[in-house]
């Protein structure tokens, strides 16, 4: 998830674990728990592209790492603030829990985490998007009016948990909706008479209700979108997987740890000369009407026996006119 709902989350948790005896601090510490996974990204300025993309939400994202730093940071904390009431055991467990939400809420978006590293297993399960308002907002709104009741008092307890409840809750509810998302998408799939293999679901930008989805049709994938709003039925585009034209490429090491990245859902293909290694698993995004391009996408170039890959980001020049065609699309076709 993004940076604002770790450190809420963060703070949230460490307000639960400590709140009554350290008030405020609890929550500082918390949101400093909670934003600690993230800094893996510092891998992307000390290595390749490649090798930062396989660390994202890598060991420090995982049970292993909580275990480790939390009693490793519970000392530290200890040593500066020599609370005797909560030691450094009352500290560690704060650093546990702030740690080990953070994965655990990132296993509910379309990147996943690796909560089991070292065995490779990524758990994603896609039920909602890095960015959700709905989850952040009330979450958010009762942390602040936690922040400033007494501590250690029964109201500030029940607000600062009916944040937990409530982003618990509607984390819940998304799961369900999922579900029901994935079953309109298949049952079109069949309606209309399309074999396929797989079928990867996630929910649109900063909501629940359009979900996209990604179908592998054999030859070609299939991508298309449902809304709770739709009335017509769910139209698919095909997009050919050119595996022919780029077997050669992609049979090399570097781009195969690409393919594992993505879970197999990628296009090789070459634009403007160069290669181009597109990750499906984010969706399409129509900064051009009449080219939508990939979210996640590098470029690739072969140096000294070596090939290298450039994310190349969609040009985001025109984004009230992107979130005005998705919250035409969240209405219904």
């Amino acid at each position: 998830m993004d940076s604002l709902t770790q450190v809420v989350l963060g703070a949230a948790v460490g307000e639960a674990v400590l709140g009554k005896k350290v008030g405020k601090r609890a929550m500082l510490w918390g949101a400093i728990a909670g934003t600690i996974p993230d800094l893996d990204v510092a891998a992307r300025f000390l290595t390749d592209t490649i090798t930062a993309t396989e660390m994202h939400r890598g060991f420090s994202h995982s049970i292993l790492f909580s275990v480790i730093m939390a009693p490793i940071l519970g000392w530290l904390v200890h040593q500066i603030k020599k609370r005797d009431d909560v030691g450094w055991q009352g500290w560690a467990k704060l650093f546990f829990w702030g740690l080990f939400t953070h994965p655990l809420l990132d296993a509910f978006t379309t990147w996943g985490t690796q909560l089991f590293w070292p065995f490779d297993w990524r758990l994603a399960f896609n039920n909602i998007f890095v960015i959700d308002p709905l989850y952040t907002l009330p979450f958010l709104i009762c942390l602040i009016i936690a922040a400033f009741m007494k501590k250690g008092t029964l109201s500030r307890k029940r607000i600062n948990n009916l944040g937990i409840y409530l982003s618990t809750g509607y984390l819940v509810v998304t799961l369900f909706l999922k579900w029901a998302a994935h079953t309109q998408i298949t049952e079109a799939l069949e309606e209309q008479q399309i074999a396929y293999s797989k079928v990867s679901t996630r929910p649109a930008p900063m909501n629940t209700i359009l979900w996209n989805a990604n179908v592998d049709a054999g030859d070609h994938y299939l991508i298309g979108d449902y809304s709770f709003f739709d009335s017509k039925p769910v139209s698919f585009t095909a997009y050919p997987k050119k595996r022919e034209a780029s077997k050669e490429l992609a049979s090399r090491d570097e781009v195969q740890r690409l393919i594992n990245i993505s879970e197999g859902w990628y296009i090789l293909e070459q634009e403007n000369g160069q290669w181009i290694y597109n990750d499906l698993r984010f969706g399409l995004i129509s900064i051009d009407p009449a080219r939508p391009q990939f979210v996640f996408r590098y470029v690739l170039e072969e140096k000294e026996g070596v090939i290298t890959a450039t994310e190349d980001r969609p040009n985001m020049e025109n984004t009230d006119a992107v979130f005005g065609k998705l919250w035409e699309r969240i209405l219904g076709n």
